[in-house]
């Protein structure tokens, strides 16, 4: 049965959709099966993998205009991704009426879990419907956070919304683990930031940090993840000692 993961945070720029890649990416060269949720309207994921109009998408599967086997998109042996499109922006108000509508995903994955050892889905840098959804269908939320100063401010809302979720939608729903991104061990104000985190976060930061590294920049523009653009920047080494602890944490 899937560990399935939200990669949340409504900051945009913090390295969500890098995260749900690599990690994905690393999990799968692990020998784990894997599917890649894009529910973000701005399609980043898919594109970043080289998947534009997708005939079936995850707005397609919401809307019930097709299935979930239809939607997932092979990009290897094991290796899935249900991508996104423009018209998933709107999906929040095409849906508000539905009944039951913050189980419409979670109703879907349900039917392949068995399929696959992880699901991550790439969340939109918002808390609406779409976000709502991956929660009620999630069992971990995982927060990438810059090693910035006010890295931790906006997540004050943000586990407001998962602590309502947890109580009305999806009690089995987990804080699993935090993992900071852009890190510069040389910058004194990163160095202080983990440290202010880790007396925030405890166990739930993960011991891996993501170092800044232009190479993950770079991989989207060639569609493709870290391990196949540059297999030995401190990105791929990066990702790969995160995804360890992950596999670790939620064999």
């Amino acid at each position: 049965m899937a560990q399935v993961i939200s990669i949340s945070n409504h900051k945009g720029g913090v390295g969500k959709t890098t995260s749900v890649v690599n990690l994905g990416a690393a999990l799968h060269q692990m020998g784990k099966r894997v599917l890649m949720v894009d529910m973000d309207p701005q399609a980043n994921l898919s594109q970043s993998l080289g998947v534009f109009e997708p005939e079936k998408s995850v707005y397609s599967l919401l809307r019930g205009f097709c299935n979930i086997d239809e939607a997932m998109q092979e990009l290897e042996l094991d290796l899935y991704l249900i991508p996104s499109e423009l018209d998933l922006s709107g999906a929040e108000l095409e849906l508000s009426m539905e009944a039951g509508r913050e189980f419409i995903l979670k109703d879907h994955l349900e039917q392949v879990k068995e399929k696959f050892d992880y699901i991550l889905i790439d969340c939109p840098p918002s808390l609406g419907l779409l976000t709502i959804n991956a929660f009620t269908a999630s069992t971990q939320v995982f927060f990438p956070l810059q090693a910035q100063f006010l890295a931790t401010q906006g997540l004050v809302k943000l586990q407001e919304v998962i602590a309502k979720v947890q109580q009305r939608l999806n009690k089995d729903l987990k804080v699993g683990g935090v993992f900071i991104t852009q890190f510069d061990k040389r910058k004194i104000l990163n160095r202080n930031v983990r440290e202010a985190i880790q007396k925030h976060f405890g166990d739930a930061l993960f011991n891996t940090v993501i170092r800044d590294n232009v190479a993950l920049a770079e991989a989207p523009s060639k569609q493709t993840n870290i391990f196949r653009y540059n297999s030995k920047s401190n990105g791929a080494l990066d990702y790969w000692e995160l995804a360890n602890e992950v596999a670790q944490r939620l064999p």
